[in-house]
């Protein structure tokens, strides 16, 4: 008997650590079945507030349209999101909505999604290399940049002539095709002031190549930002900081804060960001951080999925960009959707009385 007993632990322990295994170490977000069949989901990582929310949206409206769906996360490692686009295509997925950690990683995975005649949707980020993206659902994302960078302009007053000012600029991840849109759409505002010399970089770094964040890192920007005021701002305080998302953002307010912004007659700097996220919109009402774009990723995944129906329907989807976004290889078919800047004057009117955070969720 105790042998027996010890035979049935030991077959448990297998089953266990082999269910463990087949899970390869990748963050799952849940199957489910319909009676359509099912479309799988490939997010890029749980780190981010907005990828979890972009993954719940977008089975919430596959569901209520009758298909299955197959949600997972790489947690930003690229080698588990061509793993699970492989699976995905093995268990039969009719098409794979793809929001990609590096656009220009896909290119093989997408040959086998084509020749099992699965359908693909880039999401949000662009995949570039490949002619089999059908469409592209996205946000305007030079206009993202555009918002930042006229934040900045309308803070600092430059305008009205004002000036000089110091500013540092961070920019995205460099796998990313959206970071340059939304670095080249700050730049078209606030580059003739840093040429005239109202804006004033003291460490130089102006290009994206100098200013990028691999991963969108928020501890990265952190440390970067460290090393920019123990070098440059000894002296001389920091006006303003360009960053391209909400969680860059709080790693540039934690190095700021830590070497006195923020307490006594030291402001913080005007610094912008991305996403709205919960707790950059609670720093912004803190009076921490000062702006941030809000991109609404209901109306992205409700786009995405009317995308998605549409191709399996062998229909032409909604688009309302066909010059743009040229991945290499073809421009892909897009719709943009209208980003919004947030401060702290317009949080209730645009997030709130939005739906998108209840007045409990900010602390209000």
């Amino acid at each position: 008997m105790k042998k027996y007993s010890l035979l049935m632990l030991a077959l448990a322990l297998v089953l266990v650590l082999s269910a463990c295994g087949n899970n390869g170490g990748n963050s799952s977000g849940g199957s489910s079945e319909g009676t359509k069949g099912k479309v799988g989901i490939a997010m890029p990582t749980k780190s981010s507030e907005r990828w979890v929310n972009d993954g719940n949206n977008m089975v919430k409206e596959f569901k209520s349209l009758g298909y299955g769906t197959d949600l997972q996360y790489a947690e930003d490692v690229v080698e588990n999101q061509v793993s699970q686009i492989e699976n995905m295509i093995t268990k039969g997925v009719k098409a794979i909505v793809i929001a990609s950690i590096d656009g220009e990683a896909l290119t093989d995975v997408l040959q086998k999604a084509h020749d099992a005649n699965v359908k693909i949707i880039a999401y949000d980020r662009l995949i570039k290399k490949s002619e089999f993206v059908d469409y592209y659902a996205t946000f305007d994302n030079f206009k993202v940049g555009v918002l930042q960078g006229s934040y900045i302009e309308e803070k600092l007053g430059l305008k009205e002539g004002k000036g000089p000012f110091n500013i540092e600029l961070f920019g995205g991840s460099p796998d990313d095709n959206n970071a340059y849109f939304f670095f080249d759409g700050a730049m078209s505002i606030l580059k003739p002031y840093i040429d005239s010399g109202k804006l004033v970089v003291r460490s130089k770094q102006i290009t994206m190549d100098q200013v990028a964040t691999l991963r969108w890192d928020g501890a990265a920007a952190q440390a970067r930002m460290d090393n920019l005021l123990s070098a440059n701002y000894a002296s001389d305080n920091l006006d303003a900081v360009l960053s391209p998302y909400d969680g860059i953002s709080i790693g540039i307010l934690s190095s700021l804060k830590g070497v006195g912004y923020g307490s006594g007659d030291k402001k913080l700097p005007v610094v912008t960001g991305q996403d709205a996220e919960l707790a950059s919109v609670k720093s912004i009402l803190a009076g921490e951080q000062t702006q941030t774009v809000f991109k609404d990723t209901r109306e992205l995944a409700k786009k995405a999925v009317e995308m998605t129906e549409s191709v399996l329907n062998g229909t032409e989807a909604e688009v309302n960009d066909t010059t743009t976004y040229n991945n290499g290889v073809k421009i892909v078919p897009s719709y943009l959707l209208e980003p919004v800047s947030v401060d702290a004057s317009n949080v209730d009117k645009v997030l709130v009385d939005g739906g998108y955070y209840t007045k409990e969720q900010l602390g209000k």
